[in-house]
């Protein structure tokens, strides 16, 4: 399980590639961007596609495609991973570089969080050293106008060279303005003058040493100033991906190349060398980012984000994370029993009324009672139990749940996770891919792709399944508050119920821990790597979308399994 040749990387390129050549109105769009920043949501409200989108760092690993129409012609839509960089330290950076620079997309869209454009810049420059066709999206904007954020966006799009559009996605506020735009560029019928970024001097004198040289062997292919700067950071990585895309080692090219001018003995020497000028490639990008911000962006208030920390510094400390956390999921459980209670009953009563009614149609004429014995009280009966007992908590558990999601709350719940995660040998993703688990164990294990060593990223695959998934959760309402808590006071049944199921969730939690545990110390032996979790800004959620996501992709998806399967 993972991140395959077959599902990303040249593969997936060439996959597109033909899709795009098997219908000459196809226009092939590539959308990029850092996580957390809507890509997702601009993908659905352009496709239509019914794609999940929560904030999890790093959620889309593979390509996701849509089409949408706009005008006279097609777009065929490429969800890149979500990324923070493209200098290859990961596989979704992998990924989403490849595509941008062998893929040939006849534009990039490259979505920014308008409350963090100066962190999504470095993304933005990265991209346009790679292609000249893009198209930056500054996305919601209305979280920008509530914490009193203004960017200028004319002023942005002069400097970047390449249209700069503001979008509200979530409301599809802006995305025409976008469209069009894409259309544009992608047609190539506005002129484009992209930024390049300025790097130290030697660095400087070093590209146009090189760029002349690889422009012989490339033939356009590829932007030989970005491949130049490719070979002075040493990028095994895409050195290797460059090379399988021409057919050829180009540093085996260049090395053969007569080195008799000291400047040639300065390209050999660097060419040998590897990441030797990361660091001030890396400073270089940030530091033009920094600068282009402090021109575009006025912050009414300096302390904008203070109310996020706030609340931050007690939903993720270490004395209230855990509990507040385990308050929660007791609380919705709690208010998914209780007020599933009367709806249940009249559902019931309902369905039962029906039967009767069927039994007295039955018993007027006369058929075999084995007959209404396999029908009335064998598949309806059951069928009547199902949907009584299972619908109301799905109904009340899942909008709960998705309101957690959109809030921003469930990072922070793999944020609380992930030191018990590194306790237990085990990667801190796991803890992302395990909350997955909670909505979907196919989600969850599907989601594993995002941790980068095999080791690490089996143990995750095979502890998922020991958190309940949303289709089990009205199972387990139904089982406790029958077996276990039915057997209480009737003022008691509920919290009884609650505690009960708390208890297994938190049981599961531990199970896990363990589990990954004693892998990662006799068959999965390692040492556990790092990574870095971006915690969302908290958001106003959309109650009508949490309720049609809700019921549409939850409850009525898992009460039609429970209904097959009874």
């Amino acid at each position: 399980m993972g991140l395959t040749n077959q599902s990303t990387g040249l593969y997936a390129l060439k996959e597109a590639c033909y899709m795009e050549s098997s219908s000459s109105d196809n226009i092939v769009i590539a959308l990029a961007g850092n996580p957390n920043t809507g890509k997702s949501t601009v993908f659905n409200s352009l496709t239509g596609l019914n794609q999940h989108t929560g904030n999890w760092t790093g959620k889309t690993v593979a390509t996701a495609r849509g089409n949408y129409k706009y005008k006279d012609r097609n777009f065929l839509l490429v969800d890149l991973p979500g990324t923070y960089s493209l200098l290859s330290c990961s596989i979704e950076e992998e990924v989403a570089r490849d595509f941008i620079c062998f893929g040939n997309p006849h534009a990039t869209v490259v979505v920014t969080d308008a409350t963090c454009l100066e962190r999504n810049l470095n993304l933005v420059l990265q991209i346009l050293e790679m292609t000249n066709k893009v198209v930056v999206c500054v996305n919601l904007m209305d979280e920008a106008k509530r914490k009193k954020i203004h960017i200028d966006l004319e002023n942005l799009s002069r400097i970047l060279g390449v249209p700069v559009i503001g979008t509200n996605a979530r409301n599809g506020k802006g995305l025409k303005d976008l469209m069009d735009a894409v259309y544009k560029v992608a047609l190539n019928q506005i002129s484009l003058n992209p930024i390049k970024v300025t790097y130290d001097r030697i660095i400087e004198e070093v590209i146009e040493v090189i760029k002349p040289k690889i422009e012989r062997f490339v033939e356009g292919r590829i932007d030989s100033r970005w491949l130049s700067l490719k070979i002075i950071d040493g990028d095994s990585s895409i050195l290797n991906s460059i090379s399988e895309h021409l057919g050829f080692n180009l540093i085996e090219r260049i090395e053969s190349m007569d080195n008799s001018d000291k400047a040639e003995h300065l390209v050999a020497s660097i060419i040998t060398k590897k990441n030797c000028f990361r660091d001030q490639i890396v400073a270089s990008i940030v530091a033009q980012a920094e600068d282009i911000c402090s021109k575009v962006v006025r912050f009414e208030k300096k302390n904008y984000n203070e109310f996020d920390r706030k609340i931050d510094n007690i939903l993720t400390s270490k004395i209230f994370g855990i509990p507040i956390m385990i308050g929660l999921l007791g609380a919705i459980f709690w208010i998914t029993i209780e007020g599933a209670n009367i709806p249940s009953d009249i559902i019931s009563k309902a369905l039962f009324w029906i039967e009767d009614k069927l039994t007295d149609f039955f018993t007027f004429y006369n058929l075999p009672s084995w007959l209404h014995g396999g029908l009335v009280l064998g598949v309806y009966r059951t069928l009547a139990w199902v949907v009584s007992v299972m619908l109301p908590p799905m109904a009340i558990f899942f909008p709960l749940f998705t309101l957690l999601e959109d809030l921003g709350y469930l990072p922070r719940v793999a944020f609380n996770l992930d030191n018990y995660f590194k306790k237990a040998c085990a990667h801190g993703k796991q803890a992302l891919t395990m909350c997955m688990g909670f909505g979907c164990n196919a989600a969850g294990v599907i989601g594993c792709r995002i941790i980068d060593s095999p080791r690490e990223r089996l143990i995750a695959i095979i502890t998922n399944f020991f958190v309940p998934c949303n289709g089990r959760f009205p199972t387990l309402i139904a089982i406790t508050s029958i077996f276990i808590a039915g057997a209480a006071n009737s003022h008691l049944q509920n919290l009884i119920a609650t505690l009960t199921i708390t208890a297994m969730i938190i049981l599961g939690i531990m199970t896990t821990l363990l589990v990954s545990k004693i892998l990662s110390k006799t068959i999965l032996k390692g040492v556990p790597s790092s990574f870095t979790l971006e915690l969302p800004p908290y958001r106003k959620p959309q109650i009508g979308r949490i309720l049609v996501r809700s019921v549409f992709d939850r409850t009525i998806f898992v009460l039609g399994r429970a209904v097959i399967v009874a």
